[in-house]
């Protein structure tokens, strides 16, 4: 994998930075991308990888990020959009803006991205775009109206451009994780608490762990280790999945 590029988004912290890790160990040169400039320039120093400041819930900055790309390594070869928002809210409440922001980052960012980056995955009939989505891509919550949404919007997504990517060589995948540890579930702790009217001891305990069968957040270097799977030869027919590490949420 030495010769290969990959693209990572919401590098910085939680999933996106134990993908961009995971990468980096069997040589792949990454690209991390995150709205934080300081962090993602910090975590991509310490696995010699390239940093990008992106906002890529704008057009102008996914397709900035993969100029960038190109410019700097001369292709691209594996695309990881991870980056994601959470907003907690009753239907009847929730705010306009937070909808448009989710939906802007979480799928239409995506479809850009893998846009983007197509036409260099074609050119050299090789590519793996592996969408970070969740287990709330193939089940609902209620007052996540927009991460719901978005999510499972990734899973059409993911089935549609695997379909018109295998000739190609062009793999598409989706990883569906329940709660993993990450900055963006510690986040959650207090909204879900003020929405459920409990504590947020409760809010892990009742509301994340409650479909779980396996009772304990799934660390972020487990899905690093599935991406590296994607990327790999093994997984070579594997396209249009959507996989879960799930506790077991969705078994039954």
């Amino acid at each position: 994998m030495s010769k290969k590029v990959a693209i990572v988004t919401g590098a910085a912290s939680g999933i996106g930075l134990a993908s961009a890790q995971a990468l980096a160990s069997i040589g792949v040169q990454v690209v991390m991308a995150d709205i934080n400039a300081e962090a993602v320039e910090r975590e991509a120093a310490k696995i010699d990888g390239l940093s990008f400041r992106a906002d890529l819930s704008t057009q102008e900055g996914c397709r900035g990020l993969v100029d960038f790309v190109l410019e700097q390594c001369g292709t691209v070869s594996i695309l990881v959009n991870n980056a994601g928002i959470q907003h907690v809210s009753p239907l009847e409440s929730f705010p306009e803006d937070k909808w448009n922001l989710i939906i802007s980052l979480m799928l239409t960012a995506p479809f850009l991205l893998t846009k983007y980056v197509w036409p260099e995955m074609q050119k050299n009939k090789w590519g793996r775009v592996i969408n970070i989505n969740s287990v709330h891509g193939l089940r609902a919550s209620p007052f996540k109206a927009a991460y719901v949404a978005a999510k499972h919007g990734m899973t059409g997504l993911t089935k549609t451009a695997a379909l018109e990517g295998g000739e190609y060589g062009i793999t598409v995948n989706s990883i569906c994780p329940a709660y993993v540890r990450t900055p963006l579930v510690d986040g959650q702790l207090a909204d879900q608490a003020k929405t459920h009217n409990i504590s947020e001891k409760e809010v892990i305990d009742q509301i994340m762990l409650k479909k779980a069968a396996v009772k304990r957040l799934i660390e972020p270097d487990e899905i690093g280790t599935l991406v590296n799977y994607l990327c790999s030869d093994a997984a070579a027919c594997m396209s249009g999945s959507s996989l879960t590490i799930d506790c077991a949420w969705t078994a039954c």
